[in-house]
């Protein structure tokens, strides 16, 4: 269940941190999220939310999320809403093989923010993005880290 904008700047640290580890797994960046509150809008919760993440904070964060066309393990708040991003890859053995290639390349599993999106164009992506280099793909994964963060957060709090 969500909540308020007003629940959200009174809780308990303690009590949304959870919550907002479930959108990043990303220390640095919950706290910059609940040290800034109160937030006078949601628009301000979601410009303090877009903090830029170092290479060790992405690679973190990609450990939590499970691989496109694969289904979390987990259970809880994080996997379902995994579950939902994820809903339209409906060529999950497809993946295999292009995940696969993709981990053999950068060492970190193939992240993007798939909301929206078909198995088709995420596969698409996918192979675009072998030809980065390392470091530019850890780029291009940690804004797609952020997207996911954004989208996990207007399902957490609202107005």
């Amino acid at each position: 269940m969500p909540l308020t904008l007003t629940d959200f700047n009174t809780a308990a640290a303690a009590d949304i941190r959870p919550v907002l580890t479930a959108c990043l797994a990303v220390p640095r960046w919950v706290d910059a999220v609940v040290d800034g509150r109160p937030y006078a809008d949601l628009d301000s919760l979601k410009a303090a939310a877009d903090l830029p993440l170092r290479d060790d904070e992405i690679r973190l964060a990609m450990a939590a999320h499970p691989r496109i066309g694969e289904k979390p393990a987990q259970q809880g708040t994080e996997a379902d809403w995994s579950r939902n991003e994820q809903s339209g890859v409906d060529n999950a053995g497809a993946f295999a093989a292009a995940n696969a290639e993709y981990e053999a390349k950068f060492g970190h599993v193939y992240l993007v923010c798939a909301s929206g999106r078909s198995g088709d164009e995420l596969l698409e992506i996918l192979k675009s993005r072998l030809d980065n280099d390392p470091a530019t793909e850890l780029a291009v994964a940690g804004r797609e880290l952020l997207k996911i963060a954004a989208l996990r957060l207007a399902k957490a709090v609202t107005a």
